[in-house]
């Protein structure tokens, strides 16, 4: 269904302690009854830096018919308080709060789903361990399963320098921005010279857990690098990957780790960079929107279940990508989707390694390869790896007949002539 009756309010919510978060409500023509409410909740700054995210609200209040919440979390934008780190413990007691709000209002029908990019995907994950009563369905997008091996700070013990300068600065400046004004009202450049007194920025905390421990399990659902913690999620999760994103190591994973502990799941992986499916590069794209109110129609309205397909879950659907001429800023790769179960058939190949066994380092190597959270390119792509190649040592294999997807483990005897060394495969 389709309305044009939508409203939007600005609503201050005091969490247990007294401080007020700033929400902002898009709801549904009232004609239409109690609608399911969907929640967005992010230190991105609703109100100026990522007001363009409304047009999402929009289409899935007016398009769709869902209420939509989009919070400033605690010490952020116009939110109260203090933004302490990534993931803290009173986030998630806040987030508890506004789902048991929201649930409550007389527009909603009770149920509430969360959705979200990167960040609001990562407290997605962290609300559905939680288990809220509210919380009916999420949709995790670009996110992960484990902080300590699939994050934008250490991957596994490396430090990952570019996202050191990236993301980490750019939360230090956000962090000690006003609150706006208008939402704020009186005093808001009080609290403007609050924060810039009082924030330490988060990147010291970072650098200081350079060990995998509590700090890292915290926010994380996978627990230790193991298959334990995905039995703690309480509804049903969606996961959005992208090919060209820095998280994805975890998608097949997190699939097959939910089918195991029974829960509700789907997997949408795409050849996308960390940016909307729906203007991503490369291609093809879709309409992100249109299979987030599918999902969540499933599981907040399941009046509305097809019965045609009466899971809508518990699968993969994956573009598996063909042979395309590789640039930084690649419009569209060839490929096709394919539906997978999701948890899928493993092997193992024994390769003949014949050719070159011994190779002399030049310290600079592989600086070409790589891939991470850029969001729309060409930054954050491969570049022309012909030099890596010729620096490194390479084998060429005959393709297998049917397509290869997943996360592949090698398994290699290797020696070195200095004390410490590192591999790259």
């Amino acid at each position: 269904m389709s309305s044009t009756g939508g409203t939007e309010r600005e609503v201050r919510l005091p969490m247990a302690d007294g401080v007020e978060l700033a929400l902002t409500l898009y709801l549904p023509d009232p004609a239409l009854g109690p609608q399911p409410c969907l929640l967005e909740a992010l230190p991105y700054r609703k109100d100026d830096l990522t007001s363009s995210y409304t047009d999402s609200y929009l289409t899935l209040r007016d398009d769709h018919d869902f209420a939509v919440c989009r919070v400033d979390l605690r010490g952020t934008g116009s939110s109260a308080g203090d933004a302490t780190d990534e993931y803290p413990l009173v986030e998630r007691t806040d987030l508890a709060t506004v789902i048991a709000w929201l649930a409550d209002q007389e527009w909603c029908n009770g149920r509430v789903g969360m959705w979200g990019t990167s960040y609001s995907g990562f407290n997605s994950l962290q609300l559905a361990v939680e288990r809220p009563p509210a919380l009916a369905a999420i949709c995790a997008i670009y996110a992960t399963d484990d902080r300590w091996t699939d994050d934008v700070h250490w991957r596994g013990g490396a430090l990952r320098l570019v996202d050191l300068v990236d993301y980490c600065h750019y939360m230090t400046a956000m962090n000690v921005l006003p609150p706006v004004p208008a939402v704020w009202g009186d005093g808001w450049d009080d609290e403007w010279a609050r924060r810039l007194e009082t924030h330490e920025p988060w990147v010291l905390t970072w650098l200081r857990e350079h060990r995998h421990g509590d700090y890292w399990n915290h926010g994380s659902v996978r627990l230790d690098g193991t298959h334990a913690g995905y039995d703690r999620i309480g509804c049903p999760v969606m996961i959005v990957a992208g090919w060209a994103d820095g998280y994805r190591n975890n998608s097949f994973r997190t699939v097959a780790r939910l089918a195991e502990a029974g829960r509700p799941h789907r997997l949408l992986a795409g050849p996308w960079a960390h940016a909307d499916a729906t203007t991503a590069m490369p291609g093809p794209r879709i309409h992100l929107d249109t299979e987030l109110a599918a999902w969540f129609d499933r599981w907040l309205r399941p009046e509305r279940a097809d019965p045609a397909e009466p899971a809508y879950a518990d699968h993969s659907d994956v573009f598996v990508r063909a042979s395309t001429r590789p640039a930084p800023d690649l419009d569209l790769h060839e490929g096709r989707w394919l539906r997978l179960p999701s948890v899928l058939p493993t092997s193992t190949r024994t390769l003949p390694l014949d050719g070159p066994r011994g190779l002399v380092v030049v310290p600079d190597v592989g600086t070409a390869a790589w891939i991470d959270c850029a969001g729309h390119l060409p930054w954050g792509q491969s570049g022309d790896q012909r030099l890596d190649d010729a620096r490194s040592l390479t084998w060429d294999q005959p393709p297998p007949a049917d397509p290869v997807v997943g996360h592949p483990v090698a398994r290699l005897r290797v020696s070195a002539d200095r004390p410490l060394a590192s591999l790259s495969v």
